[in-house]
């Protein structure tokens, strides 16, 4: 019961990111390359203190990825761009399976030879992928979407990377407190303040940063080896509905039968790639 309570507060952790991102941005109005900055400025405060509270600071030269460094410069910054205009829970059910897609491309590269089933179901999200992101008169933002699409490829060669981590919290604390300076001047060159930002959306940002990423992954990599592999995929198939549930609750999202034809399509052939028979 313990290891299922953590997973799911793990889960509503990430979809959370979703709905705070979404509210920080396009409900509060602040700026998406600043709420990715403060973002990830909160979440390296919060990691870099538990990795001092540990004393585990002296081999962070160790976990030095240029990968992982990109992928989480590419994720931030497209999840928060494309959060400008998508709903919270279409934003997550791309991300997530470009994630999957992604890794499962890594791992075919890298030499895997995977079954016929992982194949299938890659084959079946990917198509539901295409679906939500056909041209049509009402249908997704196409620039919002794509930038979603470059979080997920991000996202997953941030993950890719972090199975040669050697401390998983030392390297996600080294990872965010090096990308967090270049946030910062990407910012100031991108989208100088001309104003006061709104607090609301600094305040969601910070939130988003220490709470829902800093101490959500923390929590994640403290459960994850306790879960099997498959058990931990599949637990990241309720991402994207928590955070659709999210959207509609808290930012009055409807919910569209696009959507849940494309949430069938993705994650059921996402959970055919991950599990055994």
């Amino acid at each position: 019961m313990r290891l299922f309570l953590l997973t799911a507060l793990t889960m509503a952790a990430f979809a959370a990111n979703s709905v705070l991102t979404r509210a920080g941005i396009f409900e509060s109005g602040l700026d998406a390359f600043w709420f990715g900055t403060i973002r990830l400025l909160a979440g390296a405060a919060v990691l870099a203190l538990l990795v001092a509270l540990k004393g585990q600071w002296a081999g962070w030269r160790n976990e030095l990825n240029a990968s992982a460094l990109l992928g989480l410069f590419l994720y931030i910054f497209g999840f928060s761009l494309a959060y400008m205009r998508l709903e919270s829970g279409l934003g997550a059910l791309i991300l997530f399976g470009m994630v999957q897609i992604t890794m499962f491309a890594g791992g075919v590269i890298a030499g895997e030879r995977p079954p016929a089933l992982r194949w299938i179901g890659s084959g079946v999200a990917f198509a539901g992928l295409i679906y939500l992101l056909r041209p049509t008169g009402t249908g997704v933002d196409l620039q919002a979407a794509l930038a979603m699409v470059v979080a997920g490829i991000g996202w997953g060669l941030y993950s890719l990377a972090g199975k040669h981590a050697r401390d998983p919290l030392v390297s996600t604390a080294v990872n965010f407190v090096l990308v967090a300076p270049v946030g910062v001047l990407l910012a100031l060159l991108i989208a100088a303040p001309t104003g006061g930002w709104p607090m609301s959306g600094v305040v969601l940002a910070i939130m988003s940063g220490a709470v829902t990423s800093g101490l959500g992954y923390a929590l994640w990599y403290r459960i994850l080896p306790e879960l099997q592999r498959s058990v931990a995929s599949v637990a990241q198939l309720t991402v994207p509905v928590i955070a659709m549930g999210g959207g509609m609750a808290f930012l009055n999202e409807p919910l569209t039968t696009q959507f849940i034809i494309a949430s069938v399509l993705v994650l059921g052939g996402v959970a055919l790639a991950v599990l055994r028979r």
